[in-house]
């Protein structure tokens, strides 16, 4: 049984009895209610904002640890990047100048990966900026690693006919020429013997005797034959692939047909006058991807280096060509 209360009126000076009705009560409780929900609230907001839920501090604990892992993914994007950059100037400048191949261009290596809307997908989101620049970095290492692979597969496949290639390249000299006389002009700018103004030389001339000997400087497929009574006169143009071809003109003979196979040292035709020539002597060119270079670089099979450097001596020195 609920205790009974009091309440002292000062008016009659008398204690009575205190009575609650429903509507007291009522709000009674309603401002119990405020008072623990508020004080409640407050310990709740308090505990959340200091210290925050179970399901926020696991959240939290699991963002660290992916904002961690993607530091540490990164860190490995850019060493990729950096073994891949050193693996590209090893390519271009070790290896295929071994193997007498061109480096790659820079637009192939760094070319572009997907679409446009490849990375559509990915946006729209809190981070979608440094998600879509991760996944470009990794597609731009992925397109750079595919043309190296193709690289590496060339450069392979140059180092299996690398005896090939020594065998084919250009590296004696087409006559005999023993005592370094035979040339009688260079490489280079030198005056025309019939106009008498300078022009680019593009081969060297061997002054000879008509019908002396012409070898074949380099394993080659004859790849021309022509007789002509203008220009270069008579020629043989010899493939030796690797991006190799020689010339020779003006000659009096053939001893090769189009589309025969030639060893180093084979004799292929003989020296004449034909063509725009002011005497018996052979024109002999080398060219690379279709474009001239200096033959004296390539009689390294035939000189010692006391003659290259008096051979490269005497190409400095002005001359006329003979055709």
């Amino acid at each position: 049984m609920a205790k009974q209360k009091y309440v002292f009126n000062q008016k009659t000076l008398t204690y009575e009895r205190y009575f609650v009705n429903w509507k007291q009560r009522l709000l009674g409780f309603i401002s119990y209610l405020l008072t623990t929900g508020t004080l409640a609230l407050t310990f709740v907001l308090i505990a959340y904002h200091f210290f925050g839920s179970p399901k926020e501090r696991i959240q939290k604990r699991e963002l660290e640890f992916l904002q961690l892992q993607y530091d540490i993914l990164t860190d490995k994007l850019a060493s990729m990047e950096k073994v891949l950059a050193d693996m590209q100037e090893r390519d271009d400048n070790i290896y295929r100048v071994i193997f007498e191949a061109e480096p790659i261009p820079s637009t192939v290596r760094k070319a572009g990966y997907g679409g446009a809307n490849r990375y559509e997908a990915m946006t729209g989101y809190d981070n979608s900026e440094i998600v879509i620049e991760t996944a470009k970095r990794l597609d731009k290492v992925a397109s750079q690693l595919y043309v190296q692979s193709k690289s590496y597969d060339e450069v392979f496949d140059l180092a299996k006919r690398k005896n090939e290639m020594l065998a084919s390249i250009p590296a004696i000299q087409p006559v005999k020429n023993r005592d370094l006389r035979r040339i009688s002009s260079y490489f280079g700018v030198r005056l025309d013997p019939f106009y008498k103004v300078n022009k680019f030389h593009e081969g060297v001339d061997f002054s000879a005797p008509t019908g002396t000997e012409v070898f074949a400087t380099g394993d080659a497929t004859v790849d021309r034959v022509e007789k002509s009574y203008f220009g270069y006169g008579n020629t043989i143009i010899l493939n030796h692939g690797f991006g190799y071809k020689t010339v020779y003109s003006h000659l009096s003979a053939f001893n090769v047909r189009q589309g025969e196979k030639v060893k180093r040292g084979q004799m292929i035709g003989k020296v004449g006058n034909s063509g725009k020539s002011t005497s018996p002597h052979l024109h002999y060119e080398v060219r690379r991807n279709n474009r001239p270079v200096n033959p004296i670089h390539f009689f390294f099979s035939d000189l010692s280096p006391e003659e290259y450097e008096l051979i490269l001596e005497l190409s400095a020195a002005p001359s006329q060509t003979m055709d």
